[in-house]
């Protein structure tokens, strides 16, 4: 229902915010690491979201990047994994880390979250196995920090996830923010 929103951060408390969208304000639960890549409070901000309605609460989860919010959809998929469960494992590693964790089968790495047992965490390995392993660790096995922040930009500019990717694939390795959003703005308008 709601896919995304474009408004001012209002605050920020987390791992909840409240984004001020011409004067009316949606809290969101946002993921660890979403939360560390927020502009400051009463600066513009986009978060693609996901949106639960439960029998007794309705709930809005914001992300930074389109695969952040696939990984979220995936985990939300499996019996016995709900949004809360789904945004801790999010918090405690990137996307990049868990296609990673799911394509090498380490439970390992996912029993160091937060209310991950090792039962959750084999049921994870499997349920997502295909799902989010290496299909997922291909759209994300380059993104660092400049490429999240240009990805988020273009996205904030309005151009798909599909666009947007697709643009940071014509970039240089180890391109600057600033330049990167630049060239990426020029591979679009083409």
């Amino acid at each position: 229902m709601i896919g995304k929103l474009t408004g001012i951060l209002d605050s920020k408390n987390p791992p909840q915010v409240l984004v001020d969208c011409h004067g009316v304000g949606y809290e969101v639960d946002v993921p660890m690491s979403t939360f560390y890549n927020l502009p400051g409070v009463g600066e513009k901000v986009s978060l693609l979201t996901h949106f639960v309605v439960r029998e007794d609460a309705q709930i809005l989860y914001g992300f930074g990047s389109g695969p952040e919010r696939e990984a979220f959809r995936q985990l939300i998929r499996i019996s016995g994994v709900g949004p809360r469960t789904a945004l801790a494992v999010l918090s405690g590693m990137s996307v990049a880390e868990l296609s990673q964790a799911i394509t090498l089968q380490e439970a390992g790495r996912l029993v160091k979250v937060p209310g991950i047992g090792k039962k959750t965490a084999e049921r994870l390995l499997l349920e997502l196995k295909g799902k989010l392993g290496a299909d997922m660790g291909a759209q994300v096995h380059a993104v660092n920090d400049a490429q999240a922040d240009i990805l988020q930009a273009l996205v904030a500019l309005g151009y798909s996830d599909k666009e947007a990717a697709a643009a940071l694939k014509s970039l240089p390795a180890g391109v600057g923010v600033s330049d990167g959003i630049k060239q990426a703005l020029k591979a679009l308008a083409k």
